[in-house]
């Protein structure tokens, strides 16, 4: 059973697209950067869940601390969640996948300086 039947990468990427164009730009990049690393071939199956699992935990309506009853306590299950993720998987993130995601996002927000021009800042 090959994991295209048992994830719906197009339902998730529509799910991400639609968070990441209201988050903005800097807090896209980070979910950009896993979704990717999670649909590429050379990542093992263990990280591609963990990465699954956390991008479905910020997309879907389920949430251990709600955002609207605690308004700044109620981001920190998904921020401490992408974080610990990131960190875990970040070994796999490749200058292709970055050259990936910053099209994307020049793409989505045009208006703003990519990450590599506010790095040389």
């Amino acid at each position: 059973m090959d994991n295209t039947t048992i994830i719906d990468y197009a339902a998730l990427w529509n799910k991400l697209g639609d968070y990441a164009r209201k988050a903005g730009r800097a807090t896209a990049r980070p979910v950009l950067l896993l979704y990717y690393v999670m649909i590429s071939e050379n990542t093992p199956k263990s990280d591609k869940v963990l990465i699954f699992s956390t991008l479905s935990y910020l997309v879907l309506p389920v949430d251990i601390l709600d955002a609207k009853r605690i308004p700044i306590l109620g981001w920190f299950d998904e921020i401490a969640s992408l974080s610990v993720t990131y960190q875990k998987v970040c070994k796999n993130i490749t200058p292709e996948i970055e050259a990936k995601v910053e099209a994307l996002l020049d793409k989505w927000f045009p208006d703003y300086a990519s990450y590599q021009d506010l790095r040389e800042r």
